[in-house]
């Protein structure tokens, strides 16, 4: 089978296995795909959006905006095409030299390093997490403090420690943002919530140009 024709059918396998699954149209692609990666059907139990969160990611990707992750995994993980379509970006700071010095310097994590230096650069953009519960926590605390104002936070560290409390603590902002109950997540489920807003704001692009 060609790559095309497995994603098709693992479409329709999802499709069929959720049934009545109450998302709507602007919502339920998020979730399928965040299941077609995981094999995970708990996302349709546990996904939480908030504040008009896939309306703001569409609408952050039509205006080229910058997407940060906190993982390469996770930016080797979103599709380019689309995002190249509207001359968007997407970069990960983990090994950026500034963000070594600054860890190093103040005895913190790359990814909350990582977190301080995009911060001044993801005005009206999409931070992502898929890792580090620390830089979701940096970043909440950022956005209290007026210091980052993303157009959408897209919060799924996996973990024991701290993973399920970061995410909670998302849930009480009122910037939009895309997250879910719990330990699971990770840079590649992460990656599929990018990719289906991605997807959405191309499709949805096309079909309104004459």
């Amino acid at each position: 089978m060609k790559p095309q024709e497995i994603e098709d059918l693992s479409f329709q396998i999802i499709e069929k296995e959720a049934k009545n699954h109450g998302f709507d149209e602007k919502y339920w692609p998020v979730v399928r795909r965040m299941i077609h990666t995981s094999a995970d059907f708990d996302y349709i139990r546990t996904i939480r959006f908030g504040n008009n969160a896939v309306e703001k990611g569409v609408a952050a990707i039509q205006k080229g905006c910058s997407i940060f992750t906190d993982t390469n995994m996770a930016r080797v993980g979103i599709r380019k095409t689309e995002i190249a379509h509207f001359k968007g970006t997407v970069s990960c700071l983990m090994t950026d030299p500034a963000v070594a010095a600054r860890a190093a310097a103040d005895g913190t994590t790359r990814a909350l390093a990582a977190v301080e230096l995009a911060a001044d650069r993801i005005k009206h953009g999409i931070y992502v997490v898929g890792n580090a519960p620390t830089a979701l926590l940096h970043l909440i605390r950022l956005i209290k403090e007026g210091k980052a104002d993303p157009a959408l936070v897209i919060g799924l560290p996996v973990g024991f420690v701290n993973a399920a409390e970061s995410k909670q603590a998302l849930t009480a902002l009122d910037t939009p943002y895309i997250t879910n109950a719990g330990r699971k997540g990770g840079s590649n489920v992460a990656a599929a919530v990018v990719n289906a807003l991605a997807i959405m704001a191309y499709e949805t692009a096309v079909h309104e140009t004459p």
